[in-house]
């Protein structure tokens, strides 16, 4: 075969090859009254992966251009140019035009290779010894359901309203009321309602560099333009914003200031008053997220950005994910209440509103004694944990590495003091039996990793550190 795929072309190799493909059928390169090659040859020949040869012949199956039999090969349709063929649908072609865009290809592998058989210092969420299960199955065994089986409230179920605005008050003195709160699945569908509802495309946003926010699709799948502000060992510098939004107009910043995922660093109280002042000053709504502050191993209140806003500027998003349960899906936004409503209304056309059960457990678990002594424990050994991997990292990879150590949370951000080959270490860490999240998908400095200590216990800690550093001394040699 003559014809090979431009390496260098923006056009994916699998269309290359299909329009090729289609081409020759037209043309006659490829006679009706013979197979095509086969999948195997023709990525042997190509020197491409079989699955791009796959999806070639998707493409041309989907078209009606080709029949694919078990046994007899690829061949061509007999109905090229006729009308009575039933068409399988392009679903490559519909997958590549959605407007809603994918994760990065390195975050998809991570989610697909976490199994119990690695040890993960990836995932973000805490370990199932530490949800309170005996806690929650007692509230769903002793205690009668009582709510409706039908559509609550559109702001979530009234009770629980009254109960997260009694607990923001006591836990971050946040003063609010239940009108002000809307209940949405964790944080992540708060953040995915304040993008769709308050901005639009154009509009330009400021995000933490490093952060989570980092490379969330849905800045990107909005249209939105996401600047940084770089995270230093006491936060951002809010001056930092001045000179920004000169250049870029800033429209909102999204902040997660109290332990910051990856960093864990603590916005210190003198730049939460200044960025206050200076949101206040422009007009510019700040978006606070904020799941870790119940987690400070000092055991004193962080007070948040929200309670020392007097102007009603900040949006305020937290969830029980981080400290009770991930898989609970309760999360709340605290806002102006026109913003809440409009809010509401896009989480009514999503969902229609939050399910019954989980908001009635997560009601009765909140206004338990057993929740403050959950999070004393939770606390304690999160702290254990954090005690580990400094350790271990102290251990293993001593002058190799550079990190600030977290107060709170269930992340480590590490610096490699050496450059290496990000996805390379990765893949090799992972056939090793550890994994955890390379730097570049939180931010734009070179050679970082985000170690999280809340899924494993100290054990397994120290031997997925100890694992991680002869992989990675191995590169550094090589």
């Amino acid at each position: 075969m003559d014809w090979k795929p431009d390496r260098t072309a923006k056009k994916p190799i699998y269309k290359q090859l299909a329009e090729y493909i289609e081409n020759g059928i037209v043309d006659g390169t490829f006679p009706a009254d013979k197979p095509l090659p086969s999948e195997r040859f023709l990525a042997n020949e190509l020197s491409v992966n079989r699955s791009t040869v796959v999806a070639a012949y998707d493409e041309l199956e989907s078209s009606g251009l080709i029949n694919r039999n078990r046994g007899s090969g690829t061949t061509i349709s007999k109905d090229v140019w006729g009308i009575t063929k039933r068409r399988i649908p392009s679903w490559n072609r519909y997958i590549e035009a959605g407007s809603f865009l994918p994760n990065l290809p390195v975050t998809q592998k991570i989610r697909k290779v976490t199994t119990n058989k690695l040890i993960n210092l990836a995932s973000g969420e805490i370990s199932q010894d530490l949800v309170p299960t005996s806690n929650l199955r007692k509230i769903t065994s002793s205690r009668s359901f009582i709510g409706s089986m039908g559509y609550d409230h559109p702001l979530g179920n009234a009770i629980l309203r009254q109960t997260i605005a009694k607990h923001v008050k006591e836990y971050r003195n946040i003063e609010t009321k239940p009108n002000s709160i809307l209940i949405t699945s964790g944080a992540q569908q708060a953040l995915h309602l304040v993008v769709q509802c308050l901005l639009k495309p154009g509009d330009t946003v400021a995000l933490e560099d490093p952060s989570y926010h980092y490379n969330l699709p849905i800045f990107k799948s909005a249209g939105v333009k996401t600047i940084y502000l770089p995270v230093k060992d006491q936060g951002i510098y809010p001056n930092d914003l001045l000179s920004l939004h000169k250049k870029h107009r800033i429209r909102m910043i999204f902040l997660n200031p109290t332990y910051q995922n990856p960093t864990g660093t603590l916005l210190n109280t003198t730049r939460r008053m200044k960025l206050l002042e200076i949101s206040s000053d422009l007009g510019i709504p700040v978006i606070e997220d904020d799941p870790y502050s119940l987690t400070s191993f000092s055991g004193e209140i962080v007070s948040s950005l929200k309670s020392m806003d007097l102007n009603g500027n900040v949006l305020y998003i937290s969830s029980l994910s981080k400290v009770v349960a991930s898989g609970l899906r309760i999360g709340w936004i605290i806002g102006p209440s026109s913003v809440i409503e409009r809010l509401s209304d896009a989480k009514q056309q999503i969902d229609f509103g939050h399910a019954s059960f989980t908001q009635w457990i997560a009601n009765d678990f909140l206004e338990s004694d057993e929740f403050h002594s959950h999070i004393k424990n939770l606390t304690k050994h999160l702290r254990s944990r954090r005690d580990q991997i400094v350790s271990s990292i102290e251990t293993y990879l001593s002058d190799s590495v550079s990190f600030y150590t977290p107060q709170g949370g269930i992340h480590l951000w590490c610096k490699l003091n050496n450059e290496v080959n990000e996805m390379k270490l990765l893949e090799e860490c992972i056939q090793k039996g550890v994994i955890y999240v390379p730097g570049s998908t939180m931010g734009t400095s070179k050679n970082h990793v985000r170690f999280t200590f809340g899924r494993e216990n100290e054990e397994g800690i120290d031997e997925g550190i100890k694992r991680f550093a002869e992989i990675y001394y191995s590169h550094c040699v090589s």
